[in-house]
């Protein structure tokens, strides 16, 4: 009979870091959720409230604590978010100074902020399941 070599199992991800990550979650949740209440666009409260940027500065410090694990999709998830939020956002500001465009300005930045609350709740779920994110390789 042939040996059998069963593939190493990925690492656990600990529960400190569980945690952290649903913190991360929290406080990116918190930013957006300024951006309702306070009759501002969610994805500038977002881009801008502290504590977004410090989910995304703990994102960056500690993914390396989670690589091999599926909180690494997770961490990703969230970079990407924030990162792609900005790039869509500098857009709709750029259109914006148009002037003929403000209404399409507008409207990019009510649909980027409805686009954040999304990923936020999608990840969030993930993670209270124990799923890691889907990524395009």
């Amino acid at each position: 009979m042939a040996d059998i070599e069963a593939s190493p199992a990925p690492p656990a991800a600990s529960d400190g870091m569980v945690t952290l990550t649903h913190v991360i979650y929290g406080l990116h949740a918190f930013s957006a959720v300024t951006g309702i209440v306070a009759q501002a666009f969610i994805v500038t409260a977002f881009l801008t409230g502290w504590p977004s940027i410090l989910a995304v500065i703990l994102n960056y410090v500690k993914r390396s604590d989670v690589q091999g694990t599926y909180l690494a999709s997770h961490f990703t998830w969230q970079i990407r978010t924030f990162w792609y939020a900005l790039l869509w956002a500098a857009i709709a500001i750029v259109v914006m100074l148009t002037l003929i465009f403000i209404p399409l300005a507008y409207a990019g930045m009510i649909g980027v902020g409805i686009w954040v609350l999304y990923r936020i709740i999608r990840g969030w779920l993930a993670l209270l399941d124990g799923r890691p994110m889907p990524l395009p390789q």
